[in-house]
């Protein structure tokens, strides 16, 4: 056939004798000029731009400048291109009927779809340049366009052509979009005002685009790289290159931060607390989520709808095509002359649907709307989501800053809650968030489903339906089963864990009394109560798997069975595949709705909580720190007669000059009174008042000591004034600084720094604050000490010299920047709370508040801060120290002292007048004081506290040193590997899976379990496609007999069984691999778990040492959580999900061979969506973990230390800092989604390529005798790959996360675990050794790991029966490294000790430290009772434990306690006191009678009179045992037989303590001199 325009079968086709415009050739003709003229107008324009454009810089924000309407420009360009593409279709199914070829019919249709792609592209290059002028070439554009379309509607009005043909619907359709777009045009001149008007206006991108830091443009950029996510593309494939880091993401968007949706949700919130006051009820927080969130919400599910009502698009697009397949053997060609119009043929509506090819266009660009919808409708849920979140843990947050503090302290509001109401409750909302439009887009699915099958099946349908309807409440069941059982798991993993970290805290012990295998049967029984509660839970996920897979088969078998024995019509394959298909589409939001109400119920429960705290008790409003208090007043008119404002050096003078005078001033109403109680009646939270008759004054400038016993209210009278506690009467005052005194000395402070006037009144309410609970941030410890004021270098040092921290900061790896807190480095008592003492005076404030600063402080540090920090830093600076001590002696530097007990004020006063008023009181002191000055001797006497804690860091660091100093050779060498290889192999390492991990996981779960999950595996997809494909052949042969006969022949009785027996077969298929999957992974958690806690339990001592405590537990606990619940549920979906798309294409290649060619171009797209995915992907959700632990511990810390931080106003600076760490969160968090979003659109798009390729394959195969069954097969199949590509891809990604948790744990699987066999054997060493207790220790070389040197070097030594015998030395001479030796606990590469003619390294290690007794320096208690501490073996009676308790002197004690033996004992034995532990550890040691007893610095850590216990202990209960005692006092072994000197691993002398002490040179000697 020759081409023509106005095709050449008719005569008159080009003669124009009635008139131009009535040839219909020459309309069409017409309607080509606007498409030409745009295309020949805008194309230059476009090159010139592009080319113009790479020369200049491209800025950040360019792109994102919104013309008005621009919007409904893009929808209103992409429905114009979805009706050209009608036009097209329509003119080619036209041209099929004429008999030569009319190009005008889709010519000028296909010149007006590329014009508007130019068009669009045109405006988006307008748009991104801000250069609105050129626009006007488009608006000439859409006139033209719309005047040519009304001419054409004209005429065919005139020839009669009405609603009834297609081509008339279509032109109508475009006059009206091109005036729509004509109208937005002329819109955007009246605003932009570019062409007639003078003026034009000036336009600027949005604020958030001026700042650079904002990455996540979601919001601004155009409609297509919305829809598409197409802005994320140079991140997702820069990731490939470099990680993703926290830079590279940058900012929120101004309305995505949290302060934003806090002030909407805030705002809500008082609205309908204000209405709910007036009714009398509780403001409801749904009601406030709904004003602050509701309308992106409404969006989100209008997308859900409209994704919802085109997924049926593709079972009735399958019905179609198969159906015209099948009657196109029956069509017969019509007389198609009647629809003649302007000689060419008119089509109806209907006909063109009847076009298989254009039914098959249809299907596709249905599912590419469909899954773009979807995805809108996910990430407007999942951004509204994330905001409401932002904005309740704002809300949370303020309202934990005004918590009132006996909430707190009353246990009415624990830490634990507010930690759950984090961490939580407010996921669990922002989780409902999420689903909820399933909730009302789930019931029309439902409905508009069961319809379509009732029109396509009749009712049979029906009965298929209510299969699927009557499972579903079983699926809940489930689903609850699920949630219950899950928390009895948790409770038995928080019990392991608490037991694995006893048992990693004492270890040391356990080994040294070869007591771990008790303790790890311990541990196992623990995880076999957790394993019985995992195999529940496998169980209910299996069967929630199986019932997802087994409901569809059971609802086709029940439809198609029914249908036919009941039905009187033939089953067709056109019906049984769209039923198929939409049976398919039932099950998901089926399947769904359990997950939806389940997290609906806990969304309400979360409602309740949160209502419940945001409704508890708040602190009182400040007032009274306003300070416009009369006392103020007088003050400034006493400022005003003296000359106080002068500069700040000669105010010293005249300090220091009125100093002695002003001591014995009695403060009067008139003198200088920072704070001034009257009448106080204070409570916390109890109507009885914990403070009564409270009237005292603190002086302003001066030192007020408040004393009492323990108990009195001391640190309670602090809170009270700082407003904490709730005010039953009375008043507390607090001035003004006065304004006169103001000008200098607010201004010009100590360094002669100057403040702003926001900061001097910022500083006038703030005080400085040290709780007796020391509290640190998670910080350095500059951050610590500096507190949010600027960094002073000259203070900061004096504040640290005065602390005495310097040492302790020497001795930190990074120095003062070093992390501190919880999550940094553990601190002692001591070290924390002066820390938490150095802030206290760091800061500007003109009152310091010392609550106990001396309670973890030993007597030279405690002298030190007292004289340095407070007597000298703080008093110099004339700033007003209220300081509570139990300290008596420091009371005569006392300028006001207040005595305080049972909760009231004894006495107020300076010394002198309580030495006069009260002789009483203070001869009670003075005893006091007496007692506490010979502890003190005592003390000098001891190493001291600080020292002992300063040694414990010091070893901490050590051993880690070494283990950091291999790490690094092993980082350096692996660097260098790196900058061998080139950037690409480090990109393939990155997005490489880790097979071999994976294969190390399956084999932990046994090789028999693999091999039944892929067979099973196997079997069941191919039973799934094997039903699929005998419903083909069925209703192919049905088709094929006579139509429409009645059912009474044997037909489909010889299919029906078949198919009954299949279904059968897929469904127990379905249970076998739910549970085999499950199970396999259940069986590699238990060995995975058994083996590493074997491995680690019997590792060297030396592999704790090197190993953080928090690495070891973390394999434990998230690691091992991991490997339990989360891997076999991901490794299940992801072999279904990759099975269902192989099997997918593996039938569309079946059915259509020649799609193949097509699948390959798709394949290698698709490796590279995922590859690039992977890694992004991975990085992202790295971000997410590591920003979301930083915000929960901040809201920790903060409830922790909020009486700090509300005593120092910085309430503010914690407001910001939660505000910025919730902004880091949710980025990373946004933008994981958001790749999630990239991944779903591409996968969906080309799923729905697959559909298109498979549909045309399979019309132009079925021309040459393809069985309509089959298409119907190949084609429901093609659908479901545009379901499961992305799941693919996801649990890969999920997968490879989740591995690392096994890498992890199979790293520490290689550790080496100390020889416990011994050359000997048990049998050959007698019961009773060692006997006499005779040591013989013969050239002994100790090192504490084959790549250090060694720490003992040649030591001989000979040790009697019986004797005691001393080792002392300097710190780190290897005293503690013999007693190691002792116990086989050491490499000991060199020598031997041979105890009673054995030597110990030949002796099973179980055997040799059983028969030895120690006892260490840090006293380790276990939980359980005292009998299992004292006797874990449970082999002693219960006389030997007494009596070993009695000469412990713990007997009378213990019988106090209720049960006796059995009395509980708490974690690490908290219960007791340091010296009531270290008694504890003597009677285990007594309990096992030994021959040999070694105690490790044993006294160290106790007070004088323990000590004393102890001596007399080991002389009289050890007389005839050999005592081996390592000193880290010389003075405890002044007595003993024989003295061991050490000096850097050598033993230097030995001989008796008399002997060494004659000679005056000897170390012993100067040991002793030196107290050391």
């Amino acid at each position: 056939m020759s081409l023509s325009f106005c095709g050449n079968d008719l005569k008159n086709s080009y003669s124009v004798e009635k008139g131009v415009l009535n040839n219909g050739c020459f309309v069409d003709a017409l309607n080509l000029v606007p498409h030409v003229f745009l295309l020949f107008i805008t194309f230059p324009i476009l090159f010139i731009g592009w080319g113009s454009q790479s020369s200049k810089v491209q800025i950040h924000h360019n792109t994102w400048l919104h013309f008005p309407g621009h919007n409904m420009r893009w929808i209103l360009t992409f429905m114009l291109l979805f009706v050209h593409v009608c036009e097209i279709a329509e003119g080619i199914v036209s041209n099929t009927e004429m008999k030569s070829n009319h190009l005008h019919l889709f010519l000028p249709a296909f010149m007006g779809f590329i014009a508007a792609t130019t068009s669009v592209v045109y405006y988006h290059n307008i748009e991104t340049a801000n250069f609105p002028k050129l626009l006007l070439a488009l608006f000439i554009y859409w006139v033209l366009a719309f005047i040519t379309k009304i001419i054409k509607l004209w005429k065919f009005a005139e020839e009669g052509v009405g609603v009834e043909h297609l081509r008339f619907c279509i032109t109508a359709l475009l006059v009206v979009l091109y005036g729509l777009l004509m109208a937005v045009e002329i819109n955007v001149i009246r605003v932009r005002k570019y062409v007639f008007f003078t003026t034009p206006q000036r336009v600027k991108p949005p604020e958030d685009l001026q700042d650079l830091g904002v990455r996540f443009l979601q919001p601004f950029v155009n409609l297509l790289s919305k829809a598409t996510y197409w802005w994320m593309n140079p991140l997702i494939i820069g990731a490939h290159k470099r990680p993703i880091e926290l830079k590279k993401i940058g900012k929120l968007p101004i309305a995505m931060r949290s302060l934003t949706n806090y002030l909407r949700l805030k705002d809500a919130y008082e609205e309908q607390r204000q209405h709910a006051e007036d009714l009398d009820r509780t403001p409801s927080i749904w009601r406030s989520m709904y004003r602050a969130f509701g309308r992106p919400i409404l969006l989100s599910s209008t997308f859900r709808y409209m994704a919802d009502l085109l997924g049926f698009a593709g079972p009735l697009c399958i019905f179609g095509i198969v159906k015209h397949l099948d009657n196109k053997t029956e069509e017969v060609k019509m007389n198609k002359t009647e629809d003649l119009h302007f000689g060419v043929y008119f089509m109806s509506s209907m006909e063109l649907l009847q076009n298989t090819y254009v039914l098959a266009v249809l299907l596709f660009l249905a599912l590419v709307l469909q899954r773009t919808f979807l995805q809108a409708s996910y990430y407007v849920t999942i951004e509204t989501g994330i905001n409401l979140r932002g904005a309740l843990l704002a809300m949370i947050y303020n309202k934990i800053l005004r918590l009132s503090t006996s909430n707190m302290s009353m246990g009415e509001m624990t830490l634990g809650q507010i930690n759950n109401l984090v961490a939580i409750e407010t996921n669990q909302l922002m989780w409902f968030l999420f689903l909820c439009p399933n909730l009302w887009a789930m019931p029309v699915q439902i409905i508009m489903g069961v319809i379509l099958l009732h029109y396509l099946l009749g009712y049979s349908a029906l009965i298929g339906a209510s299969v699927i309807v009557l499972l579903a409440p079983f699926q809940y069941l489930i689903a609850t089963k699920l949630a219950d059982t899950q928390k009895s798991t948790l409770d038995y993993s928080t019990d392991r864990l608490k037991k694995t970290t006893e048992i990693l805290k004492g270890i040391k012990l356990l080994k040294l009394y070869a007591w771990e295998n008790i303790f790890c049967d311990s541990v196992l029984e623990t995880r076999g109560k957790e394993l019985t509660s995992l195999r529940t839970f496998a169980f209910y996920t299996s069967m929630s798997i199986f019932m997802n897979a087994a409901i569809p088969i059971a609802a086709v078998l029940a439809t198609f069975v029914t249908h036919a024995y009941f039905s009187e019509f033939r089953l067709r394959p056109a019906e049984a595949f769209a039923s198929l298909a939409l049976f398919h589409i039932l099950v998901t939001p089926l399947f769904l709705l359990s997950t939806v109400v389940r997290f609906a119920v806990k969304a309400v429960v979360s409602v309740q909580k949160l209502g419940e705290f945001l409704q508890s008790e708040e602190i009182g409003e400040d007032s009274w720190r306003n300070g416009d208090m009369s006392v103020s007043l007088d003050s400034c008119k006493k400022h005003t007669v003296t000359t106080k404002a002068i500069n700040r050096k000669q105010r010293y003078k005249m300090d220091s000059y009125e100093q002695p005078m002003r001591r014995q001033l009695r403060p009067s109403e008139t003198e200088d009174v920072a704070v001034k109680v009257s009448d106080g009646y204070f409570t916390w939270g109890t109507n009885t008042s914990t403070l009564s008759d409270i009237n005292i004054r603190v002086p302003t400038g001066q030192l007020t000591m408040i004393v009492g016993q323990v108990g009195c209210g001391k640190s309670s009278l602090l809170l009270a004034m700082l407003g904490e506690m709730q005010t039953l009467s009375g008043k507390v005052y607090w001035s003004k600084v006065p304004d006169c005194e103001m000008l200098h000395d607010v201004y010009i402070r100590e360094y002669g720094t100057d403040f702003s006037q926001e900061e001097q009144s910022k500083n006038r309410y703030s005080v400085a604050y040290a709780t007796q609970k020391s509290w640190l941030l998670n910080a350095t410890v500059e951050d610590n000490i500096t507190f949010g004021s600027p960094f002073n270098k000259q203070r900061y040092k004096a504040v640290i010299d005065a602390c005495s921290l310097q040492p302790d900061i020497d001795l930190l790896p990074f120095g003062d920047q070093t992390e501190i807190g919880e999550r940094g480095i553990n601190l002692s008592g001591g070290q924390r709370q002066r820390i938490c003492v150095a802030r206290a005076l760091y800061q500007n404030t003109n009152i310091v508040f010392l609550d106990d600063p001396f309670s973890a402080l030993d007597i030279h540090l405690s002298d030190h801060l007292m004289q340095e920090g407070i007597l000298k830093f703080l008093q110099d600076d004339k700033r007003t120290v209220v300081l509570v001590t139990h300290k008596l002696q420091y009371l005569i530097h006392a300028d006001w002292i207040i005595a305080m007990k049972d909760g009231s004020v004894l006495r107020e006063g300076t010394l002198k007048d309580i030495q006069t008023h009260d002789v009483e009181l203070y001869e009670h002191w003075k005893t006091l004081m007496n007692r506490q000055d010979q502890e003190l001797e005592k003390d000098t006497e001891i190493e001291s506290q600080t020292t002992l804690e300063r040694k414990t860091l010091r070893r901490a660091f050590y051993s880690r040193e070494a283990k950091t100093h291999i790490d690094d050779e092993d980082e350096e060498e692996q660097e260098e590997e790196d900058e061998e290889d080139s950037l690409s192999t480090t990109t393939s390492r990155r997005s490489k899976i880790p097979w071999k991990v994976c294969w190390r996981y399956l084999s932990s779960g046994g090789f028999l379990l693999v091999f039944v999950v892929v067979t099973s595996k196997l079997a069941k997809h191919s039973v799934m496609v094997a039903i699929d494909y005998w419903l083909a052949a069925w209703t192919s042969s049905n088709f094929n007999t006579m139509e429409h006969k009645p059912i009474i022949n044997s037909d489909h009785q010889s299919y029906v069984p078949v198919f009954i027996i299949l279904c059968a077969a897929g469904i127990v298929l379905c249970l076998i691999t739910s549970l085999t999957v499950e199970f396999l992974g259940l069986t590699a958690a238990s060995n995975l778990h058994h083996n590493l806690l074997n491995k680690i339990i019997h590792a060297p001592l030396r592999f704790f040492d090197i190993t953080p405590l928090g690495q070891i537990l973390n394999r434990f606990s998230a690691d091992t959580n991991i490997i339990d619940q989360h891997i076999p549920s991901t490794l299940e979906s992801l072999t279904r999900s990759t099975l269902l798309c192989l099997s997918a294409i593996g039938v569309v290649a079946f059915v259509t061979p020649a799609s193949l060619i097509a699948l390959v171009p798709l394949a290698v797209a698709f490796y590279f969506i995922q590859k690039y995915f992977r890694v992004a992907s991975r990085d992202l959700q790295d971000l997410d973990d590591s920003t979301q632990l930083p915000l929960l511990c901040h809201f920790s810390e903060t409830a922790e230390g909020l009486t700090t931080i509300r005593a120092f106003r910085h309430e503010a600076r914690f407001k910001q800092r939660m505000l910025e760490l919730t902004d880091t969160n949710n980025t990373a968090y946004l933008f994981l989604s958001a790749a999630n979003r990239w991944l779903e659109v591409r996968t969906d798009y080309l799923g729905a390529v697959i559909v298109l390729t498979a549909a045309v394959a399979a019309i132009w195969m079925s021309f040459y005798g393809l069985q309509s069954g089959l298409v119907g097969l190949g084609l429901t199949y093609a659908l479901t790959v545009t379901n499961y590509l992305n799941w693919v891809v996801r649990n890969l990604a999920d997968l490879e996360v989740q591995m690392a948790a096994v890498k992890k744990v199979d790293s520490f699987l290689s550790t080496e675990s100390e020889n416990y066999e011994g050359s000997l054997d048990v049998s050959q060493v007698p019961e009773d050794w060692p006997q006499h207790g005779e040591i013989k220790i013969q050239d002994l070389c100790v090192r504490y790991d084959p790549m250090l040197k060694p720490v003992l070097k040649h030591v001989n030594a000979f040790i009697n029966p019986g004797q005691k015998v001393g080792i002392c030395g300097r710190t780190g001479s290897g005293k503690s490294s013999l007693s190691l030796a002792f116990f086989n606990m050491v490499d000991v590469f060199h020598g031997k000790i041979i105890i009673d003619g054995i030597d110990i390294c030949k002796l099973p290690l179980q055997t040799l430290r059983s028969r030895l007794s120690i006892i260490l320096q840090d006293p380790v208690l276990f939980s359980g009772s005292i009998r299992f501490n004292l006797d874990p073996e449970r082999t002693c009676t219960d006389d030997r434990l007494w009596e070993a308790l009695e000469i412990a002197q713990l007997k009378n004690m213990v019988r106090s306690l209720p049960g006796g033996l059995d009395a509980v004992v708490t974690e690490g034995g908290e219960n007791f006191s340091v010296g009531q532990r270290q008694l504890f550890c003597l009677a285990r040691a007594f309990v096992r009678k030994s021959s040999i007893l070694i105690m490790d610095e044993a006294t160290a850590s106790i007070d004088m009179a323990t000590e004393n216990i102890l001596q007399k202990v080991v002389m009289t209960a050890f007389a005839d045992r050999t005592v081996v005692t390592i000193a880290h006092l010389v003075s405890s072994i002044l007595e003993a037989e024989q003295v061991l000197v050490f000096s850097s691993g050598i033993l230097v002398e030995c001989d008796s303590a008399a002997n060494l002490l004659a000679q005056e040179d000897s170390l012993f000697s100067v040991l002793v001199r030196t107290h050391k």
